[in-house]
């Protein structure tokens, strides 16, 4: 399937002239040494312009690493990125290099820093500061120069307002902020990436995918698609798996493009009782939670935040 106006920028794939302007960002940052925080939902890619401004940089040849803040407890995530000494904790055998230890001359990814625990935040402010640490249970200071990307799907100002992040810190961070839009955003990427993977599969042999079902292409072009390109990805998986033939159908998706969905309400510019009036209507309409909050376009967070506020 032909595309026009098609960019792949070090993975990224794109037709939106909204992901245009992020590429530029991304090149031009990737010529300085400026700490740059990504921020975007789950699935839209933000490892991948992490790793497209390190393949850009003069760091290209130096290591690339990364780290999901979220993924481990406050103490195993200081000694993922700090190293710890032999006898710093039981089980502590011998020194442990830590990432920052191991990506040194190279460029350190930091994905979900929201999550990263305020004694961790100390931590970090002051390796960007004096471009220096101290492993866990060492005394002895260890230079880095180390180039750092983090990445969150939240608002860090909010976090910082919740008193759930150090605000300078956050300004640290987010020296060249990159907004990565989510692909409800950008639809005319739906059929692109959806044709983009679609031809990977074909080429492992398993089935060969022609064209799509009228039917299964208004599906998936309607979808909320909250996991993003991930979510995209996975979708094609799961039709290679259950479907065989030349054609996708609309029986090959996953069950939740089978429920009955009403139309997606644009929730940003009604009134407050305009917009707790579709609250309540979702609700009564909705069999859960889950499926009231993608009626109106709402992350499953928003939409308890705002039935709280004006239903209870």
């Amino acid at each position: 399937m032909q595309f026009d106006n098609v960019q792949n920028f070090h993975g990224l794939i794109s037709r939106s002239p909204a992901m245009r302007d992020v590429f530029q960002i991304i090149q031009n940052a990737a010529e300085t040494e400026a700490t740059v925080l990504v921020r975007g939902e789950s699935g839209a890619g933000k490892e991948l312009v992490a790793r497209a401004i390190h393949d850009l940089s003069v760091r290209q040849n130096a290591p690339f690493l990364a780290v999901n803040c979220a993924a481990l407890s406050a103490n195993l995530l200081e000694s993922e990125l700090f190293g710890h000494v032999r006898g710093a904790f039981t089980g502590a055998i011998k020194d442990h290099h830590g990432l920052f230890q191991r990506a040194n001359g190279g460029t350190l990814f930091l994905d979900e820093i929201a999550e990263l625990p305020l004694e961790l935040q100390a931590k970090l402010l002051r390796v960007i500061q004096e471009r220096n640490f101290v492993p866990v249970g060492g005394v002895i200071s260890m230079p880095v120069n180390v180039r750092l990307v983090a990445a969150t799907h939240r608002s860090l100002r909010e976090e910082v307002k919740n008193g759930r992040f150090r605000e300078d810190l956050m300004y640290r961070l987010r020296v060249v902020p990159i907004y990565l839009p989510p692909l409800r955003e950008r639809r005319e990427d739906i059929s692109l990436l959806l044709w983009h993977f679609i031809e990977s599969h074909n080429a492992k042999n398993r089935r060969n995918i022609e064209e799509i079902e009228p039917e299964a292409m208004r599906l998936l072009l309607d979808y909320s698609w909250h996991g993003n390109i991930r979510e995209l990805q996975n979708v094609v998986e799961y039709a290679f798996a259950v479907g065989r033939g030349t054609v996708l159908k609309s029986t090959e998706l996953p069950p939740e493009f089978r429920e009955t969905a009403a139309p997606i309400i644009q929730t940003q510019h009604l009134t407050i009782e305009d917009e707790k009036s579709a609250i309540e209507r979702a609700l009564n309409e909705n069999k859960n939670v889950n499926a009231a909050a993608k009626s109106l376009g709402m992350s499953r967070a928003t939409f308890w935040r705002k039935r709280k506020l004006y239903l209870e």
